[in-house]
């Protein structure tokens, strides 16, 4: 599968919101129950460390990262989000796009990566293990998705680069 990867650009915008849309579905990805508008996501999301995977001008998946505190301390920490659509999944997409998050993120001075990932999102976890990521912990029924209490497993990836 020929995909490339590039800096995700507000045109992309209809298609990330789709695949997100996707995501929020399975009950798997996340607590969101909704996409927000795009005005939010801009604002909550670094402004570098965007990324889409694209096949044929198509994107075909995303990733981007968050800061996880406004403290000073903390400004090289970043909580990575990462879709594939439904009909890409199973072609490495995922890991073209974290592999090129990872480089990003370090180019851009972020020290560790974080991920909470619900325990049956098997594939997500699998993901972010062959890209580096320890899990530290699960934080057991730490929010509810459909009146039922989730755990969240925290994976972390440490860059080899800088703060190691």
């Amino acid at each position: 599968m020929n995909v490339e990867i590039v800096p995700m650009r507000p045109g992309d915008w209809p298609s990330v919101r789709q695949i997100y849309a996707e995501g929020i579905a399975t009950g798997e990805a996340t607590f969101e129950t909704d996409v927000p508008d795009w005005e939010h996501w801009d604002r909550v999301h670094h402004k570098d460390c965007r990324l889409v995977a694209k096949k044929d001008g198509r994107v075909m998946g995303w990733a981007a990262l968050s800061p996880v505190s406004a403290r000073r301390v903390y400004a090289g920490v970043a909580e990575v989000s990462i879709y594939v659509a439904g009909d890409a999944r199973g072609h490495k997409i995922g890991t073209l796009l974290l592999e090129s998050l990872i480089r990003e993120s370090e180019a851009a001075g972020i020290w560790t990566l974080q991920a909470g990932i619900f325990p049956e999102n098997r594939a997500s976890i699998a993901l972010h293990t062959a890209c580096g990521f320890a899990k530290v912990g699960v934080r057991r029924r730490i929010g509810k998705l459909g009146g039922r209490w989730k755990d969240v497993m925290l994976l972390e990836r440490r860059s080899l680069k800088i703060g190691a």
